[in-house]
């Protein structure tokens, strides 16, 4: 299809204004530039549309046999510029289990306030799993926990979190600030590998010289909780995880000396993702700069 929209939108100023001249002035374009696009068009369908007396251009029949079929593609793509414009749009977000859980209710909720007509689902998986979905084009956007190291993911700094160690109540190693080495002593109960929590944590007790005993490996942070309170071991989760439990009394911090976790809370879209509007919403609703290329 060679038809362009421009050239049909030539073509029916024409024939709503007589000539070439007030058509042109009509849709903001040259006098040449609107003759050609006639010419153009004329050429690709192999047929005249206009009588030409003098100056004057008058439809003939196969002109006024194509006019309403014209008005009405271009009255369809007004529409559909219309419907991108002033309503919602359909995005697929993946989002890490503290983030799903936490962060972006309030997210989406100021979103469907906005643009009331929007769709978003929203997907959990740990922060390896959102990497994998980005890059196979299967969401639109990604709120990740953890470090990202593929290049062909952007990413944005979104909020700033920490990570704790925690145990029940009456704990002995809640009692005071404890050295490292201690942590070796319990068992632990932590988040699956491929998760952000975990390499946070990994990379923490590297650090530190800390080699923890695993005994329970589980997806879900409420999981994590119930097996803490249970006592069957420490646990280790985001701050956002934990506020509530440490303020009903059910669960205690554990403080280690010189030993803090913190991370970046992101979002991650694939370099090559166009940012349309709902993107952009986003965005702009986490108060986030999209650095457009």
């Amino acid at each position: 299809m060679k038809i362009s929209l421009r050239q049909l939108e030539v073509f029916t100023a024409i024939a709503n204004h007589g000539g070439v001249t007030r058509a042109a002035e009509h849709i903001a374009m040259t006098q040449a530039a609107a003759s050609m696009a006639l010419a153009d068009l004329e050429r690709q369908l192999n047929t005249t549309l206009f009588d030409r007396i003098g100056r004057q251009l008058i439809l003939n029949d196969m002109g006024r046999l194509i006019l309403a079929r014209a008005q009405d593609v271009l009255d369809r793509a007004h529409e559909i510029e219309t419907i991108a414009q002033n309503s919602g749009f359909d995005l697929h977000l993946g989002a890490s289990v503290t983030i799903g859980n936490h962060l972006l209710p309030a997210v989406i909720a100021k979103i469907k306030q906005d643009y009331p007509e929007s769709r978003i689902r929203v997907s959990r998986f740990n922060t390896e799993q959102v990497i994998e979905q980005l890059l196979a084009f299967r969401i639109d956007l990604g709120f990740i926990e953890g470090p990202v190291h593929s290049k062909t993911i952007q990413r944005f700094t979104w909020r700033q979190d920490h990570l704790l160690l925690f145990a029940p109540p009456g704990h002995p190693l809640t009692q005071g600030e404890i050295s490292p080495c201690e942590l070796e002593t319990v068992p632990w109960i932590v988040r699956e590998h491929g998760s952000g929590t975990r390499e946070v944590l990994e990379w923490a007790c590297l650090q530190h010289g800390v080699h923890p005993n695993i005994s329970l490996e589980l997806e879900q942070p409420e999981a994590i909780r119930q097996c803490v309170r249970a006592g069957l071991g420490i646990g280790c989760l985001s701050e956002l995880e934990l506020e509530e439990s440490f303020h009903r009394g059910e669960l205690a911090p554990i403080q280690v000396r010189g030993m803090s976790m913190p991370r970046e809370l992101q979002i991650g879209m694939h370099c090559e993702k166009y940012p349309g509007k709902g993107i952009r919403a986003i965005f702009e609703t986490c108060g986030v700069q999209l650095d457009e290329k």
